[in-house]
This record gives structure tokens, sequence and C-alpha cells, in this order.
């Protein structure tokens, strides 16, 4: 029996990880966070809706969709496609939403 060289297939692997990463990086797949990802994306405020009062919005829509995942909603920006965020209170809390 011959003793292989463990050398190459070290390398081999390293190669491998390295090319997986480039690659995946290179077409979008991997995305670190910074601080400045976590800023406000935009202000919003509840109307609270009282029996018999009058309130009045715009007719023009806001710029952000949002949807219930897994029991929080989630924000999505229209004008910067792949912007999205957890819509949370003054305490950072995540607001939540019954999926339906």
């Amino acid at each position: 029996m011959t003793a292989r060289n463990p050398i190459p297939l070290i390398l081999t692997a390293i190669g491998s990880i390295t090319g997986t990463v480039a690659v995946l990086g290179f077409y979008g797949y991997l995305h670190f966070a910074k601080p400045e990802d976590a800023l406000l994306l935009a202000e919003f405020t509840m109307l609270k809706t009282v029996p018999g009062e009058d309130y009045r919005v715009s007719l023009k829509p806001a710029d952000q969709v949002a949807q219930c995942i897994d029991g929080v909603l989630v924000l999505f920006d229209l004008q910067q496609k792949g912007l999205s965020g957890v819509l949370v209170d003054d305490a950072k809390r995540a607001v939540r939403c019954n999926p339906s």
C-alpha cells in the first residue's frame, strides 16, 4: 500500500470553496450586511379609525408593499429592487401579522 500525499487534496478543497464563493458573489447570491443596511427606509404613521369620523389619505400609493411572511410584516421597496425590511415600532419590536 502506498502513502498518498494529502496536500493536493487539501489545495483542491480550498480552491473549490474559494471558487464557489467567488462565483456566488459574482452572481449576487452572497450579501454581507453592513451597518448602513439597517438604516431607516421610511417613516410610517398609523391612522386610528374611529367610527363616524372621517380621515383622508393620499390617492398616490406608497413606494413600499407589505407582505406577511412567517407572522412578521415585511416591507418591499418598489423603487429599489431587492431592498426589503421588517416593519418595527419605536422599540425595534417586529410588527406581527396573521398569515392569510
